[in-house]
């Protein structure tokens, strides 16, 4: 019989409740969900750390929306909501950095890496954006990363199952592969690669009706910063990172919500 761990992108506390009290295994607990998900607030982090008992808590680590190359103020930051995620006792933190031409950057995990000793690490979907997803997986293994989170660069996973399939059978030292972004009950057998121990990740914000509240799919991977507007060198002309649409959950197509978004 198959095994599998769900994950939920929570926004609120009343998301990870919802989460924990449909079983899910963790929370990833996310600020900002328009711009991809943004570190949230001590007090949320808090709160979430006080009320999970029987889900475990994970916090994404990241400063702002755009891209997942920081400059060093940013770093220093990223250090800072670590140390205390830590203090305040979460079981893990979600984290991602890269280049400027796209390749994992070693030298800034490194230093995050240090920060979270003694919490579970996971690779988030900056994953998506790196050029060469394949030649990173050792890679990520070796810095001591436990999972990566991915949709197989694509803007959901049964889009990217293709790639998932090859991540997965990838003959190569790496972190677990989590099938990430729109996996749902309608669609996760085919998001499964075939290897029946694979762990799978839906992503998902809160949309909540009182009462009870729920979760549903909102999602939306931020597209990168211009880099006009940032000091870093551009990306080769070779390589252009994928900017995934917007996706909204089926569930929520005939809401006020989704005419909004989709005008």
């Amino acid at each position: 019989m198959n095994s599998f761990e769900f994950e939920i992108c929570a926004n609120s506390l009343e998301s990870c409740l919802a989460a924990q009290a449909a079983g899910a295994t963790r929370v990833e607990l996310c600020a900002g969900i328009p711009e991809g998900g943004t570190t949230p607030s001590y007090a949320e982090i808090s709160f979430a750390r006080k009320m999970l008992h029987t889900t475990k808590l994970h916090v994404i680590i990241r400063p702002r929306g755009g891209d997942f190359t920081y400059s060093p103020l940013e770093i220093e930051r990223m250090g800072l909501d670590i140390t205390m995620c830590k203090e305040i006792g979460v079981d893990g933190v979600v984290f991602g950095c890269l280049t400027a031409d796209g390749d994992i950057d070693v030298e800034n995990c490194v230093k995050l890496l240090r920060h979270a000793g003694g919490l579970s690490c996971t690779f988030h979907r900056a994953y998506d954006r790196c050029k060469s997803p394949l030649e990173a997986l050792p890679k990520l293994k070796e810095l001591g990363f436990d999972r990566v989170l991915t949709s197989g660069q694509a803007p959901t996973a049964e889009a990217g199952i293709d790639l998932l399939k090859q991540i997965q059978a990838a003959d190569v030292e790496k972190p677990i592969i989590m099938a990430g972004c729109g996996v749902n009950e309608g669609n996760i057998a085919k998001s499964m690669p075939p290897q029946a121990s694979q762990r799978f990740t839906s992503r998902h914000a809160s949309h909540s009706i009182a009462p009870p509240p729920i979760c549903t799919v909102v999602w939306r991977w931020a597209s990168p910063m211009p880099m006009s507007q940032r000091s870093n060198t551009p990306p080769s002309a070779a390589w252009q990172p994928p900017s995934p649409p917007l996706i909204i959950d089926p569930l929520l197509k005939n809401t006020l919500l989704n005419k909004k978004l989709t005008g």
